[in-house]
């Protein structure tokens, strides 16, 4: 696997050393989104879990990002065998371009485009989900957390070919320093406290939507 351009090659800043234990809360102002591969075939491949459910999380975390204005990167793999990236997940973001990821492999970081617009973000805390959770999500999350980077991972966000590929990648990456979290608690501490200005936007668009007791009469 060709690794990634260092950060002066890139054109980027190059992002400084995340602290062992990262305390200090995410914010719209310190972190990005980072979202791989939600792809017709990979979406097909999930069977550890309820793929509707699993969606529903990664258009809520897409949509509360695109409400706080958090930069955001998305990514493909081979679109002519697995499909386009989901429309509903990338239509919080009009405009965006889905990088095409040109590196055959599965870590989305070693592509140089990836790697340079994840480093034009300016941002240390990285959050990220994908399909597969074992396999490009966690491959990725290592390198972003090489590469030095605070990586939060949204595990409901992803899915895998089985619980048991799920629940060893989810380990696999908490064990080297990935925080994991799921969407309600991510978009909660995004927005702090309804004071915040994008809570009623928040609440309408994302909350009252994707979270069933808040969406009860």
């Amino acid at each position: 696997m060709p690794s990634t351009t260092s950060g002066a090659a890139a054109g980027g800043p190059t992002p400084p050393r995340a602290a062992p234990a990262p305390l200090d809360a995410l914010t719209a102002d310190n972190s990005a989104l980072f979202l791989i591969d939600y792809q017709e075939r990979m979406y097909k491949g999930v069977g550890d879990r309820d793929r509707n459910q699993m969606h529903r999380a990664a258009v809520a975390a897409a949509k509360a990002a695109a409400i706080m204005e958090i930069p955001t990167v998305l990514t493909l793999i081979n679109a002519q065998w697995n499909g386009d990236f989901n429309a509903e997940v990338a239509a919080p973001f009009p405009g965006q371009e889905v990088i095409a990821r040109t590196v055959p492999g599965f870590d989305a970081l070693a592509d140089p485009a990836v790697d340079a617009a994840l480093r034009a973000t300016g941002r240390r805390k990285i959050v990220l989900s994908g399909l597969w959770t074992s396999i490009c999500m966690s491959f990725t999350a290592l390198h972003v957390l090489r590469e030095g980077y605070e990586v939060y991972g949204i595990v409901d966000a992803a899915g895998d070919v089985s619980r048991e590929a799920h629940d060893t990648g989810v380990t696999r990456m908490a064990q080297a320093g990935v925080v994991p979290l799921t969407w309600m608690p991510l978009v909660s501490e995004w927005m702090a406290d309804w004071s915040n200005p994008a809570s009623g936007a928040l609440h309408d668009q994302v909350y009252a939507t994707y979270d069933i007791m808040m969406s009860m009469p």
